[in-house]
């Protein structure tokens, strides 16, 4: 295990990394209509903080079993994205970035989100879709464009934008990847070296041969490796 995230680390952002068709983190395209105050709901490193638009007021909000127990991150609040400690109609703008598969009840989450933000405050969410389990024990689900825009709706939200993350072959290219290296870390160590160069050279070739073919062949817009949409409150 450690021989194969020593690698890893090593090989980022090049195609010898099975993340590689993941791309790099990108903030939402429209985050810079961001003003006001803004809450990051599960801010982690708060890297979101680096692309606000000059002005905004950041708080970055993070659960203690998740910041600190798996991190060793300190927000500036620590809270429960169900019951968030702000008062009703307070916040401007909130960033909920790949943390709704993390938590129990994501609607409860959702309809908090709701309540604090002011009419018409915006908010930005993101979710992964086609993607293994992550965090463990905490992944507990994934939604489906249409399960969020549902339970966006119902928490009285607007869809104002829905984007896929990943073309089609790029997220199945993205998994065998994943799977590959999964199998990999699962074993011994003795064994995981041995396997090491295979992988090592699988995963390049499979990210070179999906990353070529993704760009040639017509997408599927069935399939994506996440989600994410701009929202509204009326």
């Amino acid at each position: 295990m450690t021989s194969l995230r020593s690698f890893a680390k090593f090989a980022a952002r090049t195609p010898l990394h099975p993340q590689w068709l993941l791309g790099r983190k990108r903030p939402p395209p429209t985050l810079q209509q961001a003003a006001g105050t803004l809450l990051d709901i599960g801010a982690a490193d708060r890297w979101i903080s680096s692309h606000l638009p000059g002005g905004v007021r950041y708080i970055a909000l993070d659960h203690p079993a998740t910041a600190v127990g798996l991190y060793g991150l300190r927000p500036d609040v620590f809270a429960d994205g169900a019951q968030l400690p702000f008062a009703a109609a307070s916040i401007d703008c909130i960033t909920c970035l790949e943390v709704l598969e993390h938590v129990p009840d994501p609607a409860m989450v959702i309809a908090e989100i709701s309540r604090v933000l002011v009419s018409g405050g915006r908010a930005w969410i993101s979710m992964p879709f086609l993607y293994p389990i992550h965090d463990a024990p905490f992944d507990f689900q994934r939604y489906t464009p249409y399960g969020m825009q549902r339970d966006l709706q119902r928490a009285g939200l607007t869809v104002t934008a829905l984007r896929r993350s990943g073309r089609a072959i790029h997220t199945a290219g993205l998994l065998a990847c994943l799977a590959i290296a999964g199998g990999v870390e699962r074993q011994r160590a003795s064994l995981a070296v041995l396997l090491l160069p295979i992988a090592v050279l699988t995963i390049l070739l499979v990210n070179c041969a999906a990353w070529t073919l993704g760009m040639l062949w017509p997408d599927w817009d069935a399939m994506g490796h996440g989600y994410q949409v701009d929202v509204v409150k009326p």
